[in-house]
């Protein structure tokens, strides 16, 4: 599938956290230390496009989004959406902007407010934009309720959060991250509070209504199957840094990074009596306060030498995927 037009572009981005830790112990010397939660992250998202965020907890997917998001500010870098500078937007103009993109959030039951009927949590977005009045306000929920599953939509309409099953939750919370009309949509774990049965229900939603609206999607997501199903591109974070960055299907097919087979080696696969190679890691994630030498993959890395531990690569293109490797998959 080919995209004309970046609705998005992450250039150069940086978030670090200032935060106090104790010195050796002690519960009163305390030094500032910083969290690299990103470091120097560039991609674009395309007009029309899936591109899912993947990688451990800590990896820096959801900073990213919240940052294109601008719920959190950065250290430094620039995001632009539809080639506006969205942290150089006053309030008044941010607040404009906002109505084009949308957040779904990964609990649905967190996200509702559970003192507002179904009716109210749609409504608002509606009268917030101008985009209905109280004297139509009720039939624009009944629509979007039914756009998303919930029919007839009248009978959902008084109701409140804890009246309804997870999946019907994040429906609610679909339809009111579509009142706006936004161009762009956040899937902060969409499926992974839900039950497996409910999930197929609501990823297929997903991709109806990218279909029929011409949605671009920003996925974030921990189960790869998920990100296999929806996604048109994939970028592979790894302690605030990609690390692999391909179309879905070839790097489903052939990953180049070490740590990306890793991860596509830990999906479960459902029959018995496939073997599948295991990559084993060594140790654990390092902590985003102390960033390892060089490549910060190569203390966890079976493939690493030398030269991991004392240069960084730089991401580079190898058959067709970005790659941040000294040793590529396709040149071992």
């Amino acid at each position: 599938m080919a995209y004309l037009t970046a609705i998005v572009e992450v250039k150069d981005l940086k978030v670090y956290f200032s935060v106090r830790t104790s010195i050796l112990g002690s519960l009163v010397r305390t030094k500032r230390v910083f969290v690299r939660a990103l470091d120097v992250v560039n991609f674009t998202i395309q007009q029309g496009e899936t591109l899912a965020l993947v990688g451990e907890t800590g990896s820096g997917k959801t900073t990213t989004a919240r940052a294109i998001m601008r719920l959190i500010e950065p250290t430094s870098g620039t995001v632009l959406f539809k080639g506006q500078d969205i942290f150089a937007l006053s309030e008044t103009e941010m607040r404009s902007l906002r109505r084009q993109m949308q957040i779904v959030f990964q609990d649905p039951f967190a996200s509702l407010n559970p003192r507002k009927t179904v009716e109210e949590i749609i409504g608002r977005p509606l009268l917030i934009h101008g985009l209905a009045e109280k004297n139509n306000l009720r039939n624009k929920v009944i629509e979007l309720l039914e756009m998303v599953g919930l029919s007839p939509g009248i009978k959902f309409l008084d109701r409140y959060p804890h009246e309804f099953s997870g999946g019907q939750r994040q429906r609610i919370g679909i339809a009111r991250s579509l009142a706006p009309h936004p161009e762009l949509l956040v899937l902060d774990e969409p499926v992974s509070s839900l039950d497996i049965s409910i999930r197929s229900q609501i990823l297929n939603l997903l991709q109806d209504l990218k279909e029929k609206l011409g949605f671009t999607y920003l996925l974030i997501a921990h189960d790869l199957s998920v990100v296999r199903y929806l996604s048109d591109r994939v970028v592979v974070l790894y302690l605030g840094k990609i690390v692999e960055l391909a179309d879905s299907e070839s790097l489903f097919v052939k990953p180049e990074h070490p740590y990306t087979e890793a991860l596509l080696a830990s999906i479960p696969i459902p029959n018995p009596e496939i073997k599948r190679q295991k990559i084993k890691l060594r140790g654990e994630r390092p902590s985003s306060v102390r960033i390892p030498s060089g490549c910060r993959f190569h203390p966890r890395c079976p493939y690493a030498q030398e030269i991991c531990s004392e240069r960084e690569p730089e991401l580079r293109d190898v058959k067709g995927h970005l790659v941040a490797c000294h040793f590529p998959t396709s040149e071992r």
